[in-house]
């Protein structure tokens, strides 16, 4: 089973988010993780539109990326540039990918217009997350 450790500065939104996703739709395939830099509470607006798709985060907490410092991973994928740019050094053949996604957490205006940025950024990252990783174990 593949195993993946999403890494973003707060390990709030986008990488909790991508940790649901993908143990969600590629359970037994995959197996995901996620971290921050500078870990913060799961932000509720994550678990809302996380919960429209059927998928619990609630139980899900903020990690530091030291926490997995000595688990091996075939994969990490930092989805922030501040994480890209602050990414550890992983032991062995780990392979670091970047996709980035815009922050949810600094939308302004309405409490509609906030859920719909959180709706874009989750949407995003299953259009362009999950088939990059049904790819990498179909191989």
């Amino acid at each position: 089973m593949l195993k993946v450790l999403f890494l973003c500065t707060e390990n709030a939104c986008r990488s909790q988010m991508a940790e649901g996703l993908v143990n969600h739709y590629l359970a037994g395939k995959v197996r995901a993780y996620s971290a921050g830099v500078r870990p913060k509470e799961v932000n509720p607006r994550a678990i809302r539109v996380m919960a429209e798709l059927g998928i619990d985060i609630s139980r899900q907490w903020s990690k530091s990326v030291e926490d997995f410092k000595d688990l091996p991973f075939d994969l990490v994928i930092t989805v922030c540039d501040q994480a890209q740019e602050a990414c550890p050094i992983f032991p062995g053949t780990t392979e670091v990918l970047h996709v980035g996604f815009p922050d949810p957490a600094r939308a302004t205006g309405s409490e509609k217009e906030i859920l719909s940025a959180f709706r874009k950024v989750r949407d995003a990252m299953r259009e362009q997350i999950l088939p990059l990783l049904a790819e990498k174990v179909s191989h």
